[in-house]
């Protein structure tokens, strides 16, 4: 089958591989019939995540059609329409029983202190083959796997995988309380869908990001919008808020980063020179200079900014990725604020069905934010302009090939 391989930083290919067969008596065979590139895939191949091994399958968004179970699934049915979530939980541990399934004891074979166990990531996410392929091996089927209602399309099933669910955890993370100031950081695919989720919840948004069109999308959702290219950001939060910062922040940018390139927020050269070292203390290998998959040049931009704009006693929730040799924080100022942090990878399948409701009802839509459609054959042009941000390449589906 074809799928989306890793081979190193900066070096994706289309290659065919094995299809993957039933491992354990709770496995079961999916036949894609979707896939998405995201922003975490993205940190992979720039090398802003490292430990990915040659030959992984990228991808851990996913829906399709059930092909084969194992022995010992019961609930999962072939021939069922199902989302895969991109976090794996086991379902029986400790943590599962409590829907921390990101946290799952059982999911990573690394072991109980692993982590979160996630498709199409590296070996200390579990290894676990990716699916931006024709097929993919699913454990624990019974838990891992969600059927979607007649009513919802596989365009917005694609986006309930992984972004929505993140966007919702986000936004629950962050405690929201009806009229709170929120202020969202990144209004790529997440954020965009942060901000619908803040908004759902009673919150008035004010998002935060350089790209015009992306910007253009957050006003659409009502969100006032701050582009840092032009104006100080702390500054213009506080005109915002009546002085007072905002009660609940939540980044959905993470190590990726992007300095200013204009306006008073852009650095001079000792500024820049700080991030150069930064990046590099985070993750030496990181691609620094290419044309494609390149590193954000901040890495710690939004960390300083949420904290510096946080309210005295407010909330901030971290959904961006940084990966785990990322050791700065703005800890001093953020304690002297009385400030509660929250984060995490999402835990997927707790959310589905609150999620699930709100999208046939059209509470949620988040097809919204689809905006190309692409054969497997073409992900790795598809990988490259979204990596570039191009204008209107906000989310990109990826069809497979069969």
């Amino acid at each position: 089958m074809k799928a989306v391989v890793f081979h190193a930083i900066g070096d994706i290919r289309i290659e065919d591989v094995p299809e993957p067969v039933i491992e354990s008596p709770k496995d079961a065979i999916i036949r894609l019939t979707a896939s998405a590139i995201c922003g975490t895939d993205l940190h992979f191949v720039r090398g802003t995540f490292s430990g990915m091994k040659k030959g992984q399958i990228l991808g851990h968004e996913g829906i399709g059609v059930v092909e084969s179970v194992g022995a010992e699934v019961r609930d999962i049915k072939v021939g069922q329409r199902v989302i895969i979530p991109s976090t794996v939980g086991c379902g029986e541990c400790q943590f599962c029983a409590k829907q921390f399934y990101a946290q799952c004891d059982n999911a990573n074979p690394a072991g109980k202190r692993a982590g979160t166990a996630f498709f199409g990531g590296p070996e200390g996410a579990g290894g676990l083959k990716g699916l931006q392929a024709e097929k993919a091996r699913v454990p624990w089927a019974d838990v891992n796997l969600v059927p979607i209602p007649d009513s919802i399309s596989d365009d917005q099933a694609i986006l309930m995988s992984d972004i929505l669910p993140t966007a919702w955890f986000g936004a629950d993370l962050a405690q929201i309380e009806q009229g709170d100031h929120v202020l969202v950081f990144g209004c790529g695919p997440v954020g965009q869908l942060t901000i619908a989720c803040a908004k759902l919840m009673g919150g008035r948004v004010i998002a935060v990001d350089r790209l015009p069109d992306r910007l253009d999308m957050a006003r659409a959702q009502g969100a006032e919008a701050i582009n840092f290219d032009e104006i100080d950001v702390p500054d213009a939060v506080l005109k915002l808020t009546d002085g007072d910062g905002a009660r609940r922040v939540i980044d959905a940018v993470g190590v990726d980063a992007q300095h200013a390139h204009g306006g008073p927020d852009e650095p001079g050269l000792l500024g820049k020179a700080k991030e150069l070292v930064e990046q590099y203390a985070i993750e030496p290998a990181a691609r620094k200079f290419a044309s494609h998959f390149k590193a954000g040049d901040n890495p710690g931009q939004v960390l300083d900014w949420a904290v510096e704009c946080v309210a005295k006693g407010g909330t901030i929730s971290i959904i961006g990725v940084y990966p785990p040799t990322d050791r700065t924080f703005p800890i001093g100022m953020a304690m002297n604020k009385n400030v509660t942090l929250r984060m995490g990878n999402a835990n997927h399948r707790a959310y589905y069905d609150v999620l699930l409701d709100h999208v046939v009802s059209g509470r949620l839509d988040p097809v919204k934010i689809l905006t190309q459609v692409e054969p497997m054959t073409n992900a790795i042009e598809a990988y490259k302009a979204f990596d570039d941000r191009q204008p209107g390449w906000m989310k990109v589906e990826l069809e497979p090939a069969s």
